[in-house]
């Protein structure tokens, strides 16, 4: 069921909990069809996606990070009339960050949980050339190399002609977004999810959203690269539903005293 930006593959009435999975730079919401049968039945998960593909593929891209994260929450504000939460990777880490800053500052409510992939705010290496700026064979191969992208999209010039553009709006977006000052560390429950291999967001860069949270942080680092839950994602819906219910049992608790600190974890693969 397509519902503005939001899928619904399977209504759930009456759901516990509502996920939103938000996807990756140059995706879709179909990544994630095949982690639907991973979580609970009393969930009901929403595919987020935005504009320039899937039924909204003549719709123009986003280029900047916030003004899609306004897009995003005017449809989104309707479904969150119940405990809620965002899992995000890459690009979709990004926006799942953005929509949690505003829904903190502006309602109408905030999430119980967020779950960020392969994506941090901390600053990485400088790079020659922002990527969306890079000719049409470098993007190509930085594509590659990222992996999560069947080859034969890549090689394939025409195909590779009909995603370019999507690519280099949603990477542009990626590169051009810059951290709030005056954003206040996340309250939300939080976990980091990463592959240990991944060069673009190694560990000890994803352990940088330790100062970005004022609650608890639980860190899963799992084998491979930015894409590293292929093969894996019962795995991944495994560690997030646990994650999720951890943080619907502290809400349900008394708050804690001074001298009491939340909990938080590495957790290694």
């Amino acid at each position: 069921m397509h519902e503005g930006v939001l899928l619904r593959p399977r209504p759930v009435p009456h759901a516990r909990f509502r996920l939103f999975l938000l996807h990756h730079a140059g995706g879709s919401s179909r990544g994630y069809r095949p982690w639907m049968r991973h979580f609970p039945s009393d969930w009901e998960v929403c595919l987020v996606e935005a504009p320039g593909r899937g039924r909204a593929k003549r719709s123009e891209p986003f280029r900047e990070a916030r003004a899609l994260t306004r897009h995003l929450r005017e449809d989104l504000a309707p479904e969150l009339d119940r405990p809620f939460g965002f899992f995000g990777h890459s690009m979709g880490a990004l926006l799942a960050y953005e929509l949690t800053n505003l829904l903190a500052a502006e309602g109408p409510s905030r999430p119980s949980w967020l779950g960020v992939s392969a994506w941090s705010p901390a600053p990485g290496p400088e790079r020659d050339e922002p990527r969306h700026l890079l000719s049409s064979e470098r993007l190509r191969e930085g594509v590659a190399r990222m992996g999560g992208i069947p080859a034969s999209s890549l090689a394939d010039p025409d195909q590779w002609r009909t995603v370019e553009p999507l690519f280099r709006a949603d990477l542009g977006l990626v590169d051009t977004w810059r951290p709030d000052p005056a954003a206040p560390p996340l309250r939300a429950p939080l976990s980091v999810f990463g592959g240990q291999d991944d060069p673009g967001f190694p560990p000890e860069r994803l352990a940088a959203w330790e100062d970005h949270a004022e609650g608890p942080v639980e860190r899963h680092l799992l084998p491979g690269g930015h894409f590293y839950f292929v093969g894996r994602t019962g795995d991944v819906a495994t560690r997030i539903t646990k994650d999720v219910h951890a943080a619907l049992s502290r809400d349900a608790q008394p708050a804690r005293g001074p001298g009491h600190p939340g909990p938080g974890s590495a957790d290694q693969a």
